[in-house]
């Protein structure tokens, strides 16, 4: 299955519920006015966009078709399409500019933190990249067996301590290791909840603390895990953990459950952070890195038109 088969296989249930009425509200209709980009607004905050984004996006499609004087759907939908693909923007990738580069991967329980950094070791090991995980999510019972079992079952790696050890000490065995053993990218999965919040963010502090004493020089990822499915909580919970961390970029899970889709302009809109992958299942390759425009078509069933 190509790239945008998966995407579009991945986002069926999102196009059918909200991005499906969109399409066919411009479809059905002859010409654009004031009622349809209403109705159109109606449908974008239903689709989780948000009301600011979903004001930004109307507004931006009414000057667009007044200045290209655009009147049919068709061609309306065209250029709501060029506007949703330019607010998300280009994804970056990952910078893995040195040996060893770390990946930090965040995210609260239940939001598939772990699948996702056995789909993402699964991808750098396809590339030719040595892997090593660090299992510092030592707060949640059955976090290192899991991952154990993921490490295994994909062919990399694993350091670990026994359960309620530091975090940080595993932290700083899996740096040490990770130089003796010349890894390519070293992945450090966290813990998703202690007693309080505090202590949650204390603890993303230390580990930070470590790496940056252990690998100052490494190239760094700070990778934020939402599941897409929560809507406008996990642009919230985005928020909370970018006013304590310095989240490089997004990973968006679950889009091919009940997500309405929108959450993947929202959350760029509102905090300025890249999406850099989407899970659209639960096979080991169906995280995807994001594409913008791959994304959009496949929200509207545009196989003719895989890329604007």
């Amino acid at each position: 299955m190509g790239f945008f088969s998966k995407i579009k296989e991945g986002l069926k249930k999102t196009k059918e519920s909200i991005f499906g009425q969109v399409h066919d509200l411009f479809k059905n209709m002859r010409k654009v006015d004031e009622d349809l980009l209403e109705e159109l607004e109606e449908l974008l905050i239903m689709a989780d966009v948000g009301y600011p984004s979903a004001e930004k996006i109307i507004d931006r499609l009414r000057d667009e078709l007044k200045e290209r004087k655009i009147e049919g759907g068709d061609d309306a939908l065209e250029v709501l399409k060029e506007i949703l693909c330019e607010m998300v923007g280009e994804n970056p990738g990952l910078l893995l500019d040195t040996v060893p580069s770390v990946i930090l991967v965040i995210g609260v329980n239940g939001v598939g933190k772990t699948t996702t950094i056995a789909k993402m070791s699964a991808q750098l090991k396809a590339e030719g990249k040595k892997v090593l995980l660090a299992a510092a999510d030592t707060f949640r019972a059955g976090a290192i067996d899991q991952l154990r079992v993921w490490a295994d079952r994909v062919g990399v790696e694993l350091i670990a301590r026994p359960e309620g050890s530091d975090p940080g000490a595993v932290v700083y065995d899996a740096a040490i290791a990770s130089k003796k053993r010349g890894t390519d990218v070293l992945i450090v999965d966290t813990a998703g909840r202690l007693h309080n919040k505090k202590n949650l963010m204390d603890e993303l502090s230390k580990i930070n603390r470590v790496l940056s004493r252990e690998l100052p020089d490494a190239s760094r990822e700070n990778l934020l895990v939402v599941d897409a499915t929560t809507g406008q909580n996990a642009v919230n919970q985005a928020k909370e953990f970018k006013n304590t961390a310095q989240i490089t970029g997004l990973v968006l899970t679950k889009l091919d459950g009940t997500a309405k889709g929108g959450i993947v302009f929202s959350v760029k809109e509102e905090l300025d952070i890249p999406v850099k992958f989407v899970g659209v299942g639960e096979k080991i390759d169906d995280l995807q890195p994001f594409d913008a425009e791959t994304f959009v078509n496949a929200l509207f069933d545009d196989e003719k038109n895989e890329r604007i």
